[in-house]
């Protein structure tokens, strides 16, 4: 597949000029319907400046569609989505966290669904880079956010070929398919990060990535008492309209406000996850109802027990039995973000993997001052 061009030096002082490189990008269909940003081999440099990765090496295989992207097709799409070079071993670490959590290998990112990726970034590079994870948390008007994101998407584009239309099978999509990264409050949380929840330092930064459908708002603004949140939010989750998969995976993301008033009564992340796991469940015949009582042969979806895809089930003498949606704690992961003004929170709904801990990748310590490496073999 042709990669985007990357621009010779000559200076772009006339603006007719930058519209027309602009416009080629689009026309060639390397953009995401917005401009980009024109790439010329100075600026790649910046990018690749920042990290001791050589820019031919792979970072994510797509073997299903003989693809792959490299470092230096990810520094240029990087740069094309608006990305200063000091966002890009943030870019990095979020395609790394991609290939641990393992959809981007597989065919969900093409999905009818509508799947987006979905990055939480931790640690120190937050502050250091200007990341959002206060108000307006998954709006706009933070660059880093927004182009980290999109460079993500830019990449699943120029790289993969995922486009609407052609590879890109979406029903309807999501507008987190221009962009979705977000970072974590750490300052306004009363309990440890997510990368720190799973095996790192608080000193680290670290990117949290995988593949959602919905980012779902929770309004709770008056409830004080934390069984009353927790059954709000496994309500949320369990919604017979969510339900696709024999079990759900998710983010919960707790403004401050939730979050302290669960620390004040005691509860820890774990104890929420517990509580919502409990509460996590439909009756058979909310599920009959729904036509979402069985499991498919093969997929793993819900459907109806007459479908001719349907394994074999024996219907419960009492339809009111209790049928779980999540199957262990692993599967609701708790980040706390947003602003403290409003008991306001969120669910994002994930196609991620369910029952093992999620994918954190560290961000690689930048290298501005060492050069990058031009091969795989040289310093």
């Amino acid at each position: 597949m042709d990669e985007p061009p990357v621009i010779d030096d000559a200076p772009l002082a006339d603006p007719a000029e930058v519209r027309r490189a602009m416009e080629f990008y689009s026309s060639r269909g390397w953009t995401d319907g917005l401009p980009v940003v024109p790439v010329t081999e100075s600026y790649l440099a910046e990018f690749l400046a920042t990290t001791a990765r050589a820019p031919s090496d792979v970072i994510i295989p797509m073997p299903h569609l003989n693809r792959a992207l490299t470092v230096r097709l990810a520094a240029i799409n990087a740069a094309l989505a608006g990305c200063l070079p000091s966002y890009f071993p943030v870019v990095l670490a979020a395609w790394d966290s991609f290939l641990g959590d393992g959809g981007v290998s597989k065919a969900i990112w093409q999905s009818t669904t509508g799947t987006a990726p979905f990055t939480v970034v931790n640690g120190p590079v937050r502050t250091a880079i200007g990341l959002n994870s206060r108000g307006n948390l998954y709006g706009s008007g933070f660059r880093a956010n927004a182009t980290i994101g999109r460079a993500i998407r830019l990449g699943s584009l120029n790289a993969f070929g995922l486009r609407p239309h052609v590879l890109d099978q979406a029903t309807q999509g999501t507008p987190a398919k221009y962009s979705c990264c977000i970072a974590e409050n750490e300052e306004d949380s009363p309990w440890a990060p997510l990368h720190v929840d799973n095996g790192l330092a608080a000193t680290d930064s670290a990117c949290t990535s995988t593949v959602i459908r919905s980012v779902l708002h929770i309004e709770a603004r008056h409830t004080i008492v934390p069984e009353q949140l927790a059954m709000d939010l496994a309500d949320s989750i369990g919604r017979t309209g969510a339900m696709v998969r024999a079990f759900a995976s998710v983010y919960v993301v707790l403004n401050p406000e939730h979050a302290r008033m669960l620390d004040k009564h005691g509860w820890s992340k774990r104890d929420l996850k517990d509580a919502i796991v409990e509460r996590g469940s439909r009756t058979y015949r909310e599920l009959a109802a729904s036509g979402k009582e069985a499991i498919a042969k093969g997929t793993g979806w819900r459907l109806p027990a007459d479908h001719p895809d349907a394994l074999p089930q024996t219907a419960p003498s009492d339809l009111d039995t209790p049928v779980p949606i999540l199957r262990s704690a692993h599967d609701v992961q708790v980040v706390v973000a947003g602003a403290p003004n409003a008991g306001v929170s969120s669910i994002v709904e994930t196609f991620g993997a369910v029952g093992r801990p999620p994918s954190v990748a560290k961000v690689e310590d930048q290298r501005q001052d060492q050069g990058y490496r031009t091969d795989p073999g040289s310093t």
